[in-house]
């Protein structure tokens, strides 16, 4: 036992723990997604998230001390983005015969999204600096903290919220979608795959990737113009405000 003791100081203690240990949960999670069938409520990121999180604070593990080995899976956020670019690429034509429609969608599914994060933590008297880490939530992480930044949010609240919301929208998609009766069809996948990106963004179009095709690169191409049309309108919106 005192030998174990002494394994588990050494490995925790080491930047290898925290790369190791995320993929290894990763990847029984990921497992367990492929047995179940891929139900949103096995979705491996949440259990990951949810694994992880309860091994730290079982152990009294710094997060700090775990980041410092995982922050190598977290390089590859920015590529596995840039990624995405493919599957538009092979659908450039349709995209370019529709850009008038979905620059649109695009408008109005962020400006949905920032007002009623605004109006619901306004209504539930929340603080003001909250409220704004609330308003970028349908953006991805790292953009989420520079657009509250801009604002006079919180960072590291407003990507605690981006992460939530993209989780809330991978469980909550493929119901919702069933629920309004959108079609499983070419046209109704492009429609739940820009709806999933533009509203859960990057763990959204993980989720429309595994599903469809069609619905991934359209969940790439929503998750892409929110980060632009938000980086470039919030700040604006909220000085005139």
């Amino acid at each position: 036992m005192a030998q174990f003791v002494e394994l588990w100081v050494y490995l925790s203690a080491t930047p290898l723990f925290g790369l190791t240990a995320t993929l290894v949960v990763y990847v029984l999670a990921q497992a367990a997604y492929g047995r179940l069938h891929h139900a949103p409520w096995a979705n491996p990121v949440l259990w990951s998230v949810l694994a992880i999180a309860g091994g730290l604070l079982a152990t009294g593990l710094p997060y700090q001390t775990y980041f410092s080995g995982a922050q190598f899976i977290h390089f590859l956020l920015g590529p596995a983005v840039v990624a995405l670019g493919w599957p538009l690429w092979q659908r450039r034509a349709e995209l370019r015969a529709r850009w008038a429609r979905l620059l649109l969608a695009a408008l109005a599914g962020g400006a949905a999204a920032c007002a009623t994060a605004v109006l619901l933590g306004r209504a539930l008297g929340l603080p003001e600096p909250v409220v704004l880490s609330l308003a970028p939530k349908s953006v991805t992480a790292p953009v989420a903290m520079g657009v509250a930044e801009a604002i006079g949010g919180i960072p590291a609240l407003a990507a605690v919220f981006a992460v939530l919301t993209g989780l809330v929208g991978a469980l909550s998609g493929k119901y919702l979608f069933d629920l309004l009766r959108i079609a499983r069809d070419p046209a109704g996948w492009r429609a739940r795959g820009f709806a999933l990106g533009t509203a859960a963004h990057g763990i959204g179009a993980a989720r429309a990737l595994q599903v469809d095709a069609d619905a991934g690169a359209y969940a790439g191409l929503a998750l892409g113009m929110q980060v632009v049309l938000s980086s470039l309108l919030m700040p604006l919106a909220f000085r005139w405000m």
